[in-house]
């Protein structure tokens, strides 16, 4: 079984995907947009105690509409809802969306991360500007984005470092294409105890955050959870995106949702709180053609990549976070050697 990176390593990877960011340093928050080059069947799968979404109910298997034009991850808690409006402004100028007799309706499901005491100027008056980030998101979406502070990453935070807006991907033996992308604000932590050693490190690849691998011996409070409540009450939730260019209906990749939430396991600990929105939506383009037999092993290693892929994304979205002025916990740049 051979696996490797994609040439970008970012979800961007997975034909017929682009991602874009937006967001106000100031603020420290922001939004990421990834665009459908065309319609595409899409889930959800929600495990944390404290989501917020916006159009999540159509994903489900049994609902009406097979396919969506976009996804929003947004910082900005419920204000941050606002995005998903930017971008369907943004799709419906360009003719995209639902046809509802002569009537086109963009589908833009959305799900949101609580930023807002993260120590940003959040008095943005009357209107929050998370319509207009989505917009520009869109606007700006492409191949090549950035990582780290950037997008709903802006402002994230875990227990102990700074979060950010993560991105890796995997291509199998196959031909088939993985993507994750990740804001990471997790109640809990993404390394082991007090040492800078990834959770994920089982699953880098190329050394693509750090190449510390896994400390020896085990550091002893490597398996005590270590969360934004060790000190006071903080704000929360990891929310993702796992993109594929196999061929899924809406159920299959419902199951390829399930399967991302055990990369945000193996990455953060603790992770699916009461107090996290975790949640991951899965897309599939079908531009590989690839079908999997669900009584075959394929859609096994398919959601085995998903799972790891997701990790990675993780670990490169706090990676790539980067120090500044305000912040209220260290950037992983910035800690000793």
């Amino acid at each position: 079984m051979a696996w490797r990176p994609g040439p970008r390593n970012r979800i961007t990877d997975v034909a017929g995907v682009t991602v874009g960011n937006a967001g106000d340093s100031k603020l420290k928050s922001g939004s990421t947009v990834l665009l459908l080059d065309e319609a595409a069947p899409a889930s959800v799968a929600v495990l944390g105690g404290a989501p917020g979404t916006r159009e999540s109910d159509l994903l489900s298997p049994e609902n009406t509409v097979a396919g969506i034009d976009a996804l929003v991850l947004s910082g900005g808690s419920a204000f941050g809802l606002d995005a998903a409006a930017g971008v369907m402004a943004w799709l419906a100028e360009r003719g995209r969306g639902f046809a509802v007799g002569a009537v086109r309706v963009p589908i833009v499901p959305a799900a949101i991360l609580f930023d807002l005491a993260n120590g940003g100027d959040k008095s943005w008056g009357r209107y929050p500007p998370y319509r207009d980030f989505g917009f520009a998101a869109a606007n700006a979406a492409a191949a090549d984005f950035d990582l780290g502070s950037t997008g709903a990453g802006l402002g994230c935070t875990t227990a102990t470092l700074k979060g950010g807006l993560g991105s890796a991907s995997v291509r199998l033996a196959n031909g088939v294409t993985v993507g994750a992308l990740v804001a990471v604000n997790a109640v809990g932590s993404v390394t082991l105890g007090s040492k800078r050693h990834f959770r994920a490190a089982a699953f880098e690849m190329e050394g693509e955050f750090g190449g510390l691998g896994l400390p020896a011996p085990l550091p002893p409070d490597a398996g005590l959870p270590r969360t934004k409540f060790d000190a006071k009450p903080g704000a929360n939730t990891t929310i993702g995106i796992i993109a594929t260019d196999a061929v899924l209906d809406k159920a299959a990749a419902k199951r390829l949702a399930i399967a991302g939430h055990d990369g945000f396991a193996r990455a953060i600990w603790p992770c699916h709180t009461d107090f996290d929105g975790d949640l991951v939506f899965a897309v599939a383009t079908g531009r590989s053609g690839v079908q999997f037999d669900p009584r075959g092993g394929g859609s096994l290693e398919l959601g085995a990549a998903a799972a790891a892929v997701m990790a990675r994304a993780i670990a490169r979205g706090v990676f790539a976070a980067t120090a500044a002025e305000g912040d209220l916990v260290p950037a992983w740049q910035s800690l000793p050697a």
